[in-house]
């Protein structure tokens, strides 16, 4: 009985790796006694590259398993990955949710590095215009379209989402308008 016993304990003082692949760092000493779920390893698997995203809790129900990322790392290297987890769990100091994104091999990518990424939610065309050309009036959001002879005439607009510099116009102004970009707030209707 005290055979099996020290049998079973020496089987348990293995370590296995899950898979085949590089180990990248070693947390582990020799001697040490650890608890279950303790790192020990870190591997780099099979050339396998995982983009580890932070997202806030109000932008977790957005994003899923199979949707596709655009990943920019430190290097300049872009790649499209694909959302592999989304965790279970929000980060209750932070208020952060994890996202992994398996990412394909990269010369130009090493495990370890940072990378900053935008998780592509969905894509259609839409109309829009330079921040600076849409103003404020009368509570009323306006762009001013240039006409025949360079006379402008103020259009009330409906907006949509922002993204850097632009604005989504959702509805008012027809597609191909020539816009005033700037200066806007110093033009009246019919003005040349």
């Amino acid at each position: 009985a005290a055979l099996s016993a020290q049998q079973l304990r020496l089987k348990h003082t293995q370590v296995l790796a899950p898979d085949s692949g590089v180990i990248s760092s070693r947390t582990a000493t020799v001697g040490a006694v650890v608890g279950a779920g303790t790192e020990l390893f870190r591997m780099v698997r099979k050339g396998r590259l995982e983009w580890r995203a932070e997202i806030t809790s109000s932008e977790l129900p957005r994003v899923r398993p199979g949707m596709r990322a655009r990943v920019t790392a430190a290097s300049g290297a872009e790649v499209e990955g694909t959302v592999r987890v989304v965790a279970p769990t929000v980060d209750a100091q932070t208020r952060n949710a994890l996202i992994y994104v398996d990412l394909p091999a990269h010369p130009d990518i090493r495990a370890g590095m940072f990378a900053r990424g935008e998780f592509l939610l969905a894509q259609r065309d839409t109309l829009t215009v330079p921040q600076s050309a849409v103003v404020v009036r009368d509570g009323f959001t306006a762009v001013f379209e240039v006409g025949e002879g360079g006379r402008v005439a103020m259009r009330q607009v409906k907006t949509g989402q922002r993204t850097g510099e632009r604005v989504e116009i959702v509805s008012g102004l027809p597609e191909r308008a020539t816009v005033v970009e700037r200066g806007g707030a110093f033009l009246n209707d019919g003005d040349t």
